[in-house]
């Protein structure tokens, strides 16, 4: 900036020349740059105000932009607490079928410890020890008067015990709110919910995540606030559930069994109705995996879906219905089934050592000969019996929504020789789990389509690719009704529920060593009802199971499993909607009575 000065020279030197006053010069000058300074600053003040006036509008217009905005949408609850609201502590219910509450959450408290604030640690330790018996006097006594400054000391409390908690007055324990998950029916479906615990914890929440089955498969989806309370519908029936868990406990104490598995199942839609394991576990209290002995044998191994055993002759049917689809046999076609009969060397036998001699296709299941059935899997040939099977979903693990299910993976064997194709056809040298055999059962009942097992509420029927002719499936199920009403499960017959099903009786194999035990056995039912016109598939696998009502023991299916399913179906029918039907040309007598 270039700036005048105040007494310019030549200006003086001329008014001095004149005779006039020089300081008028400097005054006038002086003036004139006052006035500058006055406009800069009034300039610069106005553009200052300028931009606070823009700042000050825009504010109050976001402001009342928003406002306007709130007012405008609908109320809504908030969809967390403002203390541990980093911790998503909601998880949404789970109910069944009906609506009926199978997990949701319940809000306990959580008792924590700063023990630099306790007045009496002492007797603080005491009294908690009184109130809680598996925490140990000595070792609250340690914690208190020790160097920690905060220690949890039980990460959920009944209400009884906050009281009692809170009578000691003990300035030092303190409380936090908690949201736990219940179980309502106790051990009721217990390995489908898995279980749930703690994840991330704080003083004021904790996260409720899922440990297993089913709870843990959704963990993402139940914890979801975007759900707004919306229960996770599942396909399973409370009452049917209850029904048939009694059942199975009982048969299998009554056929002293070892353990026990059950799947019912709708053949249209895929839904798993019930499906139990035992033994079972309560999941409010989920017991710690094993570190010894076998896994088969702890309560949280579940059967029905992880357990992959031989399961004998059920898998007779497959093999006949496939026959007839390839149209190599029909139900008459007649099997020679008479010894000697051998494959790769290996002599293929009958139970007890049985001679049915020529038999049809539909005696050999009624009768359950594995030299026919062999026979009929030799024509088959490995190839195409492998292309079969797979179609049923018998080689790769259900898609059923529990995390456990890809344990579930069916043993098959290294080497698909001829003598494999036989025994396979009659339920050895293959594995596969209980709801692999109700969802290839329902294939065959529901008409020849795929199913896929779902434990997830469906609509409406969900059917896949076809396996099998309707008119093949219609062949089976007749011959599945003559196995309960002629051959080997006979005690499988209930009054006014026309029962279809077969029969499986399989050494059990050796845990290390290999081989097979003498005494040991996996015997199973697999049946569906009504048969004429099937809605359900029914499984029931007992675990070295031993009837002893008579003079010798017995294992086979037919005095075990079959009995069990029977009792079982007799008392899930009328639950599941099913009238009985009753032949009127077997009433041979009629009173009429006139009142």
């Amino acid at each position: 900036m270039t700036r005048t000065p105040l007494r310019p020279l030549a200006r003086i030197l001329e008014a001095r020349h004149k005779g006039e006053n020089p300081d008028a010069i400097e005054r006038e000058n002086l003036r004139i740059r006052h006035e500058q300074m006055r406009d800069r600053s009034r300039v610069r003040a106005e553009s200052r105000l300028l931009v606070l006036g823009l700042c000050f509008f825009c504010a109050f217009g976001t402001i009342g932009a928003r406002m306007g905005v709130m007012a405008a949408t609908e109320p809504t609850e908030p969809r967390a607490a403002a203390t541990g609201a980093s911790i998503i502590a909601s998880r949404a219910d789970i109910v069944d079928r009906r609506g009926r509450l199978l997990a949701t959450n319940i809000e306990t408290h959580s008792l924590y410890a700063h023990p630099h604030q306790m007045v009496e640690p002492v007797r603080a330790a005491k009294e908690l020890a009184k109130i809680f018996p598996d925490l140990k006097e000595e070792r609250l006594l340690k914690d208190f008067t020790g160097t920690r400054k905060f220690l949890w000391v039980k990460k959920k409390i009944s209400p009884e015990q906050l009281q009692a908690v809170h009578d000691i007055g003990e300035p030092g324990l303190l409380f936090g709110p908690r949201e736990m998950r219940l179980y309502p029916n106790g051990s009721l479906a217990a390995h489908i919910m898995g279980g749930a615990s703690f994840g991330r914890e704080g003083v004021h929440s904790a996260e409720v995540v899922g440990t297993a089955g089913l709870e843990k498969y959704f963990d993402k989806e139940l914890r979801d606030p975007a759900r707004e309370g919306a229960p996770l519908e599942l396909s399973i029936d409370v009452t049917v559930q209850a029904a048939m868990e009694r059942v199975l406990d009982a048969g299998m104490r009554l056929m002293n069994a070892k353990g026990a598995a059950a799947v019912v199942m709708d053949v249209h839609t895929g839904e798993v109705i019930a499906m139990a394991s035992l033994p079972d576990f309560d999941p409010n209290d989920r017991p710690r995996p094993p570190t010894e002995g076998s896994p088969g044998d702890s309560p949280l191994f579940n059967r029905a879906v992880q357990g992959v055993y031989e399961l004998g002759s059920t898998f007779k049917i497959f093999a006949a219905a496939q026959a007839m689809e390839l149209g190599l046999v029909n139900p008459g076609t007649i099997i020679d089934t008479r010894p000697p009969f051998k494959v790769g060397g290996f002599r293929i036998g009958e139970f007890d050592g049985h001679n049915y001699g020529e038999i049809s296709v539909e005696q050999v299941i009624v009768k359950s000969s594995n030299r026919g059935t062999g026979k009929i899997a030799l024509a088959i040939g490995r190839t195409r019996q492998q292309e079969f099977l797979k179609a049923l979903g018998l080689t790769v693990p259900t898609p059923v929504e529990i995390v456990e299910a890809k344990g579930g993976q069916p043993l098959l064997p290294a080497r698909w020789t001829d003598l494999s194709t036989v025994t396979i056809s009659y339920g050895h040298g293959i594995s596969t789990s209980p709801l692999h055999l109700a969802a290839a059962y329902a294939t065959i009942a529901n008409g020849g389509r795929r199913i896929a097992p779902t434990l997830l509420k469906q609509s409406g029927p969900h059917l896949g690719d076809r396996v099998m002719s309707e008119q093949v499936s219609a062949a089976a199920r007749s011959m599945l009704r003559k196995v309960v009403t002629e051959g080997t499960a006979s005690f499988g017959e209930v009054p006014g529920y026309h029962v279809g099903g077969k029969t499986g009786t399989a050494d059990k194999p050796k845990e290390r060593g290999g081989g097979y035990y003498k005494d040991k056995v996996i015997a199973t039912f697999s049946g569906i009802f009504p048969a004429e016109n099937p809605r359900y598939s029914v499984v029931v696998t007992l675990d070295e199971p031993v009837e002893t009502s008579g003079k010798k023991p017995r294992r086979t299916a037919g005095w075990t499993a079959v009995p069990v399913a029977a009792e079982m179906i007799g008392r899930i029918a009328p639950l599941l909607g099913l009238r009985p039907q009753y032949d009127l040309r077997e009433v041979t007598e009629a009173t009429l009575v006139r009142q």
